[in-house]
């Protein structure tokens, strides 16, 4: 009897398309899965025949009362290498087996230039304005060389925001809770001494710093009042970083020029959330590692982990 494997959030329905599984077609049986699965019960019940799971980045939890609920489950693979929704003890507890894929953080570094250039240039307006013979013209590009863009964050896809924001004459600065001056300098771009000085004088601040109990609403409403009304703020990191009511209000209030979201504290976001159509927001449905290349690495390696595991010696375990 072959093994059963499910394929979790494949919104595009290419995870079959983009790896050749045939090579395991004979000892599993893959079923892409392209409804999200929302809440406990409804994984619990959906994925209850299933040996194998492979799951999107962290969009599912799998906590230890998910993976008592799932006794035929041996193999979970999760894209990317790091993964902060799986509880690693209780899987080992049960018996499942935790793998990864690499992933690239070129994609999201173009996403956020996508974001930052959209909001600064109205391209959302003006093509709107443009196709439904709206007005010629209607709003004033804010100018990128000159201007201030503040990382907060200067790791593996900061480092790489920074080089295009200095490619475009920016001037570039960073801070994060033990960012060094050596480091900063490495990057090309300034330290700031605090997080504070970093908000009040960006024109454009992006965040790029992963989630843990010290980032979580490192920008909340104190942080987001202090930027320039004529501001901007890019998350393609983590939604837990900023404060989601804080920076609705902010929005609504119109004290910061716009903002660049593509994570967000629920996702995919309910019908009638507030971030879906908050004003001066560009929001995208955490687009951020979704590409081409991307997915072809995470479902051909997702391949590669079954018949590994399949062959008694799995590889790039997670824990």
């Amino acid at each position: 009897m072959r093994l059963r494997c499910a394929v979790l959030d494949d919104f595009q329905g290419v995870a079959t398309e983009l790896a050749d599984w045939s090579v395991i077609e004979n000892q599993v049986e893959v079923v892409s899965l392209r409804e999200h699965l929302d809440g406990e019960d409804a994984l619990a019940s959906a994925l209850a025949d299933y040996d194998i799971v492979v799951t999107l980045r962290e969009r599912v939890p799998f906590p230890g009362s998910l993976l008592a609920r799932l006794p035929r489950l041996k193999l979970l693979i999760a894209s990317g290498m790091r993964n902060t929704v799986i509880d690693y003890a209780a899987a080992e507890a049960h018996g499942v087996t935790v793998c990864g894929t690499e992933s690239s953080g070129t994609p999201p570094v173009e996403l956020t230039w996508a974001l930052l250039l959209g909001l600064a240039r109205g391209i959302v307006e003006e093509s709107t304005a443009l196709r439904t013979n709206g007005p010629w013209q209607s709003t004033v590009g804010a100018d990128l060389h000159g201007r201030r863009l503040g990382l907060l964050g200067l790791g593996r896809i900061g480092s790489r925001v920074a080089r295009v924001g200095l490619a475009f004459g920016m001037r570039v600065s960073a801070w994060t809770p033990g960012l060094t001056k050596e480091r900063a300098e490495e990057a090309g771009v300034e330290l700031t001494a605090s997080k504070e000085e970093l908000l009040a004088e960006s024109d454009f601040v992006s965040v790029h710093t992963a989630s843990r109990a010290s980032t979580r609403g490192l920008v909340g409403a104190a942080e987001l009042a202090l930027m320039k009304p004529t501001a901007y703020l890019i998350n393609t990191s983590r939604a837990a970083v900023v404060d989601q009511d804080a920076l609705l209000a902010a929005l609504h209030e119109g004290r910061i020029a716009g903002a660049g979201v593509d994570v967000f504290d629920i996702e995919p976001l309910p019908a009638g959330h507030p971030m879906r159509t908050a004003p001066r927001l560009l929001a995208t449905p955490h687009l951020g590692y979704v590409s081409h290349a991307n997915y072809t690495t995470y479902y051909r390696q997702a391949v590669e982990d079954i018949q590994a595991y399949l062959a008694g010696s799995p590889t790039r375990l997670l824990s």
